[in-house]
């Protein structure tokens, strides 16, 4: 690894092209090369983006969803999940009867009899039920479409390493040839999203929106184990990466960075 910062060894291989008198073929050579390169990356990086999405999506509607329900359906006494999503139908219902009652006392509705009472929290239930059932199949397709999803895009991946190499060198130029100032700004707004003060907002939301999206229910000391580590593991890392490679790399990158976050 040279210790020479990158930005210097480009100012000097530029600087050698220009005294070549070929230069202008080279120019023209390299010119048409990145058009290919940036071609193949953006036709591979849509492969990587859609096919997963296409499977994702015919296997949800036409396979696994279709499946997860018949089976569903042989074990009728199944409609909950977990003991969290129990909970939240047994909140909503309760919230259901209350609002009867108020509503009846202040004369918005009739004043219902007991067994009026007993047939509405009875339709409530079902409802509730019915939407928790699917609530419930929805999960349980999300787990086996996600898992799909995820092998297509690993396969994907083992056998396009070259369009993928091809991509990492296309988005390594891309990102070296950014001014200083862009370079600090996306740095700065990375960190504050991930490890910065509010972050911890943002990863609350994120992994309660990932249980329930599985199904799995809300555990708050997972939730705040989760967000009291690995925010931290993050941010030695990302100092890490500063201090070993980004020092050489670009040295004026992080002279504009430390200087933009004092």
């Amino acid at each position: 690894m040279s210790f020479i910062p990158r930005t210097i060894l480009q100012t000097i291989r530029k600087f050698q092209q220009t005294l070549n008198p070929n230069a202008e073929t080279k120019v023209i050579e390299e010119f048409r090369a990145t058009r290919r390169q940036t071609i193949s990356s953006i036709h591979f990086l849509l492969i990587l983006i859609l096919v997963p999405l296409l499977i994702n999506q015919l296997s949800r509607n036409f396979v696994i969803t279709p499946l997860v329900e018949k089976l569903w359906n042989l074990r009728e006494s199944d409609v909950f999940l977990n003991s969290s999503q129990e909970e939240k139908a047994l909140a909503e219902l309760k919230r259901f009867e209350q609002n009867l009652y108020f509503e009846a006392r202040i004369g918005k509705i009739p004043k219902l009899s007991i067994e009026a009472v007993q047939q509405k929290l009875k339709e409530k239930a079902s409802t509730i039920a019915e939407e928790s059932k699917i609530d419930s199949i929805n999960a349980v397709t999300n787990i086996f479409a996600d898992i799909l999803t995820a092998a297509t895009f690993i396969v994907l991946i083992l056998t396009g390493k070259q369009q993928l190499s091809i991509i990492r060198s296309f988005a390594g130029d891309i990102t070296y040839s950014l001014s200083d100032s862009a370079k600090a700004f996306l740095i700065i707004l990375s960190t504050d999203i991930f490890v910065g003060f509010h972050s911890p907002y943002g990863w609350e939301i994120i992994l309660g929106s990932t249980l329930n999206h599985y199904g799995l229910p809300e555990n708050k000391s997972l939730i705040s184990l989760f967000i009291a580590t690995v925010p931290v593991i993050m941010d030695t890392i990302f100092k890490y990466w500063i201090f070993r490679y980004l020092n050489r790399s670009s040295p004026s990158a992080v002279a504009t960075y430390r200087n933009m976050n004092e």
